[in-house]
């Protein structure tokens, strides 16, 4: 005899269908298909449901993808150790990044979404207070916000990817079209290939770097 979920007897009973198990199922579907993959009759589908009972969960796709956003950030632990803002800071925006590795469709979604759902507002609060706890003014906070952007939530614009590796032909084809007239261009682009100077860009290093060149400028800021 088959038990039921309930402890009855009959056919198991269904996952109760909730907003949290709604986004939790779209976010691993966008883990594996991509953003682009989400739609509310993909998901239905993925949830073994019928589209328009999503509906009860979340108002519309634009809702469904700021909840997708929202669960994403609130994985960012936003704990200090009670050690110097720099490297509290420095650490919760390295944690971020790790979150947003993880979740590659992640960077692009919240940079459609206008309006910050609970998660991204608790996390803002938590960079804020290790500012101010750490001596900084309401304005030089207020300024280490704009100048850190999206690097806070762990990812930033690059104006070109130069994080891939060209092979031998494509290298001399670049040096053969552009040499001429954008030699610095292509002076970069040869050396961060693998047998360049450079070798292959590293985004993390970059990331970090830059972090750091930021918290610096920000430390200097705080002192003067």
């Amino acid at each position: 005899m088959k038990i039921a979920a309930s402890g009855g007897t009959g056919a198991p009973r269904r996952t109760p269908l909730t907003r949290e198990r709604v986004l939790a199922v779209a976010i691993q579907l966008a883990d594996r298909a991509g953003i682009e993959s989400i739609s509310m009759r993909r998901l239905a589908q993925e949830l073994d449901v019928e589209a328009m009972s999503l509906y009860t969960h979340v108002r519309n796709k634009d809702d469904l993808l700021g909840g997708m956003v929202d669960t994403v950030i609130s994985e960012i632990p936003t704990g200090v150790d009670g050690v110097d803002w720099k490297t509290s800071l420095r650490g919760m925006v390295l944690a971020a990044r790790s979150v947003i590795l993880r979740h590659p469709w992640a960077a692009r979604t919240i940079e459609t979404r206008t309006a910050p759902g609970p998660a991204v507002l608790g996390y803002m609060n938590a960079v804020i207070g290790i500012l101010r706890e750490g001596g900084f003014s309401i304005a030089q906070a207020h300024h280490a916000v704009h100048i850190l952007g999206s690097r806070l939530l762990g990812f930033a614009r690059d104006l070109f990817d130069d994080s891939g590796d060209l092979g031998p032909e494509e290298a001399a084809s670049l040096a053969n079209a552009l040499g001429a007239t954008h030699p610095y261009v292509v002076e970069m682009a040869l050396a961060v290939t693998h047998t360049g100077a450079l070798g292959p860009c590293d985004d993390d290093a970059e990331f970090a770097l830059v972090l750091d060149f930021i918290l610096d400028g920000l430390d200097r800021l705080h002192s003067g």
